[in-house]
């Protein structure tokens, strides 16, 4: 039989659409989902196997093309349609705040907040004290002026909201002096330039990429000056032969030329991380008490909480904020105002803070404290038992991610696991491809998985999904 009729035959072996959905409708693992995805399920695997025809149809076995193996590959693709596409995940590379996955956990009381919210009407622009429409400001208004000393607040849906929307009230079509070591370029290859000119800001920057002198921002400021702008590197450091200008001194300098400062502080904190034997942060208190106009920060890096612009500063400037007609578009729904306002009540007490916030907890924790942690997920893969499974405790170092604090490296302990049979790179992939995906790292030739980013109630889920690696009849070459 010649290529183009062995095609031609195994092509009209293919089931029609409907004849396959027809089969899904009766399968046990498929009959439930709904049948706009069998139908498209039916089409995909009809079309998979219409390619592989065409492309080899010497690559098929006689039963290949039987219903049973074409609904088996139909159920699969059904089962995976029908699967959610933002899923949880098990973070067990030692990055904390990793915005691939999710960034920041949100502590236990904001999780009850959210549900509470979203289950039931609230109050969310509505003034009970007065019966009539209110602020959703209101929510976090108080709480944030009095954890950071600032005389007003609002909240937007992210940073660099923050940042455009203040850049756009206070400085459009005017100069907006910046340091060149201060134009940084944040996730998604968003950067400080480009948010300006959007903003309709004009950058002047000065200095050079490594020494920044107050002289510079003296010599440039000009009639067309808006506000002077510090942006702190939170997400990498310049060492060696540096200088820049402290924000004392530039709040000293503007107060002399009757001129706004405004810092944007990226991934902000509350906490001094000094205290806990780490590297010291600049802390929005800080900010605030060295005079800036209007501060900004994430809520879901350092701080630990959700998706959000926080905005500090003085009541003239935050009330221009408000009213420009950009605030509308930027601001944040009650989840996330209901996450918030939990979370910001955890910093009443520093401590509960860190203790209660994931983030928090995961970045001041002790390597020695995290041990207890590994020896249970090193019982929990040799109770397995399997012969092909080996593991062991090693040294590894975490980080805090999120483009936060780019110089810690967090001592840490990590599992290795090796499963005879399987590379790295299996392993790697075939924990990624569970139920639960769980992601790890490959380091020095071998999987780990950091414990710092693990919670005791996932050690379970990950000794289940290695034994059924390693229990599979197929075994792949290192």
């Amino acid at each position: 039989m010649n290529t183009d009729s062995n095609k031609q035959e195994r092509l009209r072996a293919l089931p029609a659409v409907d004849r396959l959905v027809g089969l899904l409708d009766m399968h046990d693992a498929a009959a439930a989902i709904a049948r706009s995805v069998k139908v498209r399920a039916a089409r995909d695997t009809i079309d998979a196997y219409r390619k592989r025809i065409l492309q080899a149809p010497e690559g098929f076995a006689a039963n290949d093309l039987s219903d049973a193996a074409i609904l088996q590959a139909a159920v699969a693709r059904a089962e995976y349609l029908n699967r959610p596409k933002l899923r949880r995940t098990i973070n067990a590379t030692g990055i904390i705040i990793h915005t691939n996955l999710g960034r920041s956990l949100l502590a236990r009381s904001a999780i009850e907040n959210i549900a509470e919210i979203a289950a039931h009407y609230s109050n969310l622009e509505y003034n009970l004290e007065k019966g009539k429409r209110g602020s959703r400001y209101t929510a976090v208004e108080d709480i944030l002026c009095e954890i950071s000393g600032a005389q007003a607040a609002m909240v937007v849906n992210n940073n660099a909201a923050g940042v455009l929307l203040c850049l756009d009230t206070m400085a459009r079509g005017r100069e907006v002096i910046v340091s060149r070591g201060e134009l940084i370029e944040i996730g998604g290859s968003f950067r400080i330039p480009d948010v300006m000119a959007k903003s309709g800001a004009i950058l002047k920057e000065i200095g050079t990429t490594n020494r920044t002198h107050l002289r510079d921002y003296e010599n440039a400021i000009s009639a067309d000056t808006a506000l002077l702008l510090k942006v702190h590197t939170s997400n990498y450091r310049i060492l060696g032969f540096t200088a820049s200008v402290g924000l004392n001194e530039l709040v000293e300098l503007a107060a002399r030329r009757n001129l706004p400062v405004m810092e944007d502080l990226g991934s902000g904190t509350f906490i001094d991380f000094s205290r806990y034997g780490l590297v010291h942060e600049p802390t929005v208190q800080e900010s605030i008490a060295a005079g800036a106009d209007i501060v900004t920060f994430s809520g879901d890096k350092l701080l630990g909480g959700p998706q959000a612009g926080i905005i500090l500063g003085r009541p003239e400037r935050i009330d221009a904020i408000r009213k420009n007609p950009l605030t509308r578009a930027l601001r944040i729904d009650k989840m996330t105002l209901a996450a918030l306002e939990a979370t910001l009540r955890l910093y009443r007490n520093p401590e509960q803070a860190v203790e209660a916030i994931p983030t928090l907890n995961g970045i001041t924790r002790s390597k020695e404290a995290l041990r207890p942690r590994a020896e249970l997920l090193l019982r929990a893969i040799e109770a397995i038992g399997n012969p092909r499974i080996h593991s062991a405790i090693v040294d590894a170092a975490s980080q805090a991610g999120g483009g936060s604090l780019p110089l810690l490296e967090m001592p840490s302990l990590a599992v290795s696991l090796d499963i005879s049979g399987l590379g790295p790179n299996d392993i790697e992939i075939a924990l990624r491809n569970q139920p639960i995906p769980i992601i790890g790292r490959i380091e020095s030739g071998r999987f780990v998985m950091d414990v710092r980013t693990l919670c005791d109630a996932e050690i379970g889920v990950i000794a289940a999904s290695i034994e059924l690696i390693a229990s599979a009849s197929v075994e792949k070459s290192p």
